[in-house]
């Protein structure tokens, strides 16, 4: 049966309306640490403060966040401000001598956890450019520059001299590694010159489609031998259908800006093959990990349902819909949308909660942690609204 056609307008007021109204001010009011800078991400359900140390990956993203908003939304001094607290503080203790980013520092800026892999770097990076376009600062733009150049001279080996595994014994790529640099260089682009963008975005759908897509079951896995053969163990058949959905909204940003027909269709296709595999039709709501071969996985929160898988998939199908109006995007957006906003949002204190197990019941009422953070869910609500504006108004495909 046809789905039938939601209003628009009413979604981006929904959405915008959750953004400004309830998920920006419970970060702005509970997440700032006046005395000795940065952000607290480690929020109780209430927004008070459970432990403060602070992860960079979160720091990082706040700044992004914050400093997007300005740049895409509106400026607003006191967002500007927010950004740049976050930039004093990572600018001060963010980085090692050789420019790598820590994974973790204590409240005070004191390193407790090394460079360990480039993930950090690539949201540094994100962050200092857009606070950089946002403000005009000279230094932020250097410091963005200079660490993309050395996530591109790492991301052969992201992990360095922290990696546990033996040299040559079970060599794998990585899918989040292209994924990520997807995302990264478009945000790099004024800093880039167009060679550098265009070889580096090529690269990254090659790797992605080419490598990593199982176009046999329509999923992405998360792990393959350097010349993409599909390896039989537990790490070659693990499957996150978060990542797979989030990596198909960047492959459809990056198809706009060439009007590149097909590879939007390869992405809508993966995107709800990934959804068809992801989907517990017992519960409802996607799930963490799958084993690609149904085997059991070795994540034992498999069965989980995180907010930032459920916040991607909605921006990936308002995103699919937007570009293709095909009805099957329109249906499992209903789908997520529905199972999404009944479970995740808490009424009482206000912001998302993160985590569920499977039948729907919050596990833990945290707000904020070592990887919960501002960021997925203000993202999505913002880009989401943004679909909707541009659907509402005629300006699909």
């Amino acid at each position: 049966m046809k789905p039938s056609l939601p209003d628009f307008r009413i979604l981006e007021r929904q959405y915008r309306t959750a953004l400004l109204d309830d998920v920006l001010p419970f970060w702005e009011k509970n997440s700032l640490d006046l005395r000795d800078g940065g952000f607290f991400s480690c929020l109780s359900r209430d927004g008070s403060v459970y432990d403060t140390d602070k992860f960079v990956w979160p720091q990082c993203r706040q700044v992004w966040l914050y400093s997007m908003l300005c740049n895409r939304l509106e400026r607003r001094e006191k967002w500007l401000e927010i950004a740049a607290h976050g930039v004093r503080f990572l600018r001060a203790h963010g980085m090692d001598r050789e420019g790598n980013w820590y994974f973790a520092l204590a409240r005070d800026g004191t390193p407790t956890v090394q460079p360990c892999n480039i993930f950090s770097d690539c949201f540094a990076a994100m962050a200092f450019s857009q606070y950089a376009r946002a403000s005009g600062d000279e230094e932020a733009a250097e410091i963005a520059l200079r660490t993309y150049r050395n996530i591109l001279a790492r991301k052969e080996n992201p992990k360095g001299k922290y990696s546990k595994a033996v040299p040559g014994s079970r060599p794998l790529r990585a899918f989040a590694i292209p994924m990520i640099l997807l995302n990264l260089t478009p945000e790099m682009e004024w800093l880039l010159t167009p060679e550098e963008v265009r070889t580096a975005i090529d690269r990254c759908i090659r790797d992605m489609t080419g490598l990593f897509l199982d176009r046999a079951r329509g999923v992405f896995l998360e792990f393959v031998a350097p010349d993409g053969l599909h390896v039989d163990c537990f790490e070659g058949r693990v499957t996150n259908p978060g990542h797979g959905i989030e990596g198909t909204w960047f492959l459809m940003d990056a198809a706009q800006r060439t009007g590149d027909r097909e590879l939007i269709g390869t992405a809508v296709d993966a995107l709800l093959g990934t959804l068809r595999f992801g989907w517990d039709e017992e519960f409802g709501g996607i799930f963490a990990f799958r084993d690609a071969g149904g085997k059991p996985p070795q994540q034992l929160e498999w069965d989980q349902k995180f907010w930032w898988v459920h916040m991607e998939a909605l921006v990936a199908l308002a995103m699919g819909y937007r570009l293709t109006g095909r009805e099957d995007c329109l249906e499992w957006l209903g789908r997520v949308h529905e199972y999404t906003w009944a479970h995740f949002p808490d009424p009482e204190y206000g912001e998302w909660f993160g985590y569920l197990d499977r039948r729907g019941e919050v596990l833990t009422p945290l707000k904020g942690g070592k990887w919960k953070g501002c960021f997925h869910i203000p993202r999505g609500l913002f880009l989401c609204a943004d679909h909707f504006s541009k659907i509402a108004g005629g300006g699909g495909t």
